[in-house]
């Protein structure tokens, strides 16, 4: 009993996130994250560069007052370099930490919870329900906001004087990557954002160097199950395009989305599924009724993955699609 509820709580958590997130691939639930030094050691090893590249004498600083169009088309003007800021996503959260700015993070949502240092900022509240009360007494200079920030929320801020950014979440890597050098741009990080991005990118370009001309097994993503409904990425999702750069062939390709049925699932018995490595989800998958009779689930080929690393669109994007190769052609990767 113990464990269904802990799976309903997956289940109902992680749904709830998703609509609130919206799209074709928004973050994913909160969840306890484990340390990860790695993280921090990109992170320095891109200031380090951009600092060598300050010393080439290659031009780094934004200048202020600054004029840009967010993803809503309103032009908001930076009087000056922001020192305070709030994000109101959890992957601007880490794009703010990746490009070296974590320190000028003032608040958070309560689903920003990597790097392990964010825990210690002040929480205000949730994405599509902060509290305007919390981020006026924090006294940001700058609130950067994703997917779902409310025109209400938006107007509340903009009446007390607060710059707001609102920056959509990517239909791809393309789009992620101009949400980073926006966000370094901004904060007047360039440097250390374009060497985070060509870092996404190097990993990438590994990864499908790696995959190319093997063979695709067909991959079913777990995204939610059980008596709430079957959940995945179907075909037009961020994280469709992830599995089929990863080398991989998504079983719910022609759905749009993210609703499956049980039926479908059962009739493309597919070679691999993957599910998240939190709420038990694994130990859930292996007792339901149309999943366990999966060739995969029988055959030992239902494995875990961090599904932030594919659900919030951000700087561990990269990594996610290598965790993806790695399970899709592990003998690649050896």
């Amino acid at each position: 009993m113990k464990r269904i509820q802990q799976i309903n709580k997956y289940i109902i958590t992680l749904l709830v996130f998703m609509l609130i997130i919206g799209g074709c691939a928004k973050q994913g639930p909160a969840s306890n994250q484990p340390e990860t030094t790695k993280t921090d050691a990109k992170i320095n090893a891109d200031q380090q560069e951009a600092k060598e590249d300050n010393k080439e004498g290659k031009e780094v600083d934004t200048t202020y007052p600054l004029t840009i169009k967010d993803s809503f088309e309103r032009e908001i003007v930076i009087e000056q370099e922001p020192k305070r800021i709030i994000s109101i996503a959890p992957s601007i959260t880490e794009t703010i930490f990746a490009i070296g700015a974590g320190e000028r993070l003032v608040g958070r949502t309560e689903y920003c919870d990597f790097p392990m240092e964010v825990t210690n900022i002040d929480s205000i509240g949730t994405i599509s329900e902060p509290s305007i009360e919390k981020i006026v007494e924090l006294e940001p200079d700058l609130v950067l906001a994703a997917t779902h920030f409310k025109q209400e929320s938006l107007e509340q801020l903009e009446a007390v004087g607060i710059p707001v950014i609102i920056l959509y979440d990517g239909n791809n890597f393309e789009e992620v990557y101009q949400m980073i050098g926006m966000i370094g741009k901004v904060t007047n990080q360039e440097v250390v954002a374009e060497n985070v991005i060509q870092g996404m990118k190097d990993k990438i370009q590994f990864v499908m160097d790696k995959v190319k001309d093997q063979n695709q097994p067909v991959v079913y993503y777990v995204v939610a199950f059980g008596e709430y409904g079957d959940y995945t990425a179907g075909g037009d999702t961020f994280i469709s395009q992830m599995i089929e750069m990863a080398g991989g062939t998504n079983a719910a390709k022609e759905a749009e989305g993210w609703s499956y049925s049980i039926e479908k699932l059962v009739e493309q018995d597919p070679d691999i599924v993957i599910c998240s490595q939190y709420f038990d989800a694994k130990s859930g998958i292996e007792t339901s009724n149309g999943y366990k009779d999966l060739t995969a689930v029988k055959e030992g080929r239902l494995y875990e993955i961090d599904n932030n690393l594919l659900d919030r669109q951000g700087p561990r994007l990269a990594e996610g699609l290598e965790g993806l190769a790695k399970i899709i052609h592990p003998d690649l990767f050896k």
